[in-house]
């Protein structure tokens, strides 16, 4: 048996709104920063409440944190997110375009004021300062890179993606109460990981 991350019909939904809100209140979101911008949304949403924003599973890579399904769905001509967005590459970049409009049925009035608040703060930074972000010291980014010593081949480009998983959780490690809240989120969520046979 192993696990398999497995999205339901309401979690696409708003991973893909999700992405509309970003793309169409930012211009020319290339798929890197769109990977950083929706990674940083569950970080700053565990930090603050204990709750994912979307609660994907990120992997430590090179230009990490990375939602290795979402990377495959900017890469290439969309499946699962094929109603909401498509990829256009420009100038030896790729490029994500919203194909309809933001619904906002999937979420609360903190996570719009959250999404509200990312773009708010982000829409000028470059997809290399977020990676910078993400990368940071004592990241969970860079625990995990550290950890499962991989930090140097990363920097050093000797391999550019890695199976390691980043643990969120460190994120609320000190606080008691937010701890609790994301580990029952995680065994009662709809979203996320499966075991499959």
């Amino acid at each position: 048996m192993k696990k398999q991350f497995i999205y339901s019909a309401d979690h696409i939904e708003k991973i893909g709104n999700t992405i509309v809100y970003l793309i169409s209140n930012m211009t020319n979101v290339s798929k890197t920063k769109l990977l950083k911008l929706i990674y940083i949304l569950d970080e700053i949403s565990i930090k603050k409440s204990g709750i994912p924003f979307l609660n994907l599973e990120y992997k430590v890579w090179k230009f990490g944190p990375v939602a290795n399904d979402l990377f495959v769905e900017f890469s290439t001509s969309p499946s699962m997110l094929k109603e909401f967005i498509e990829s256009k590459n420009m100038n030896e970049h790729t490029y994500i375009v919203a194909k309809k409009e933001f619904c906002d049925d999937e979420f609360s009035t903190n996570e719009l004021d959250l999404l509200k608040f990312v773009v708010d703060k982000f829409k000028d930074a470059s997809a290399d300062e977020l990676i910078s972000l993400t990368h940071r010291e004592n990241s969970p980014w860079h625990n995990a890179a550290v950890k499962n010593s991989v930090l140097e081949l990363l920097e050093t480009e000797k391999i550019s993606t890695t199976e390691i998983k980043i643990d969120l959780s460190e994120l609320v490690e000190y606080d008691e109460r937010k701890k609790s809240i994301y580990a029952d989120y995680l065994e009662s969520s709809t979203y996320g990981c499966v075991t499959v046979q």
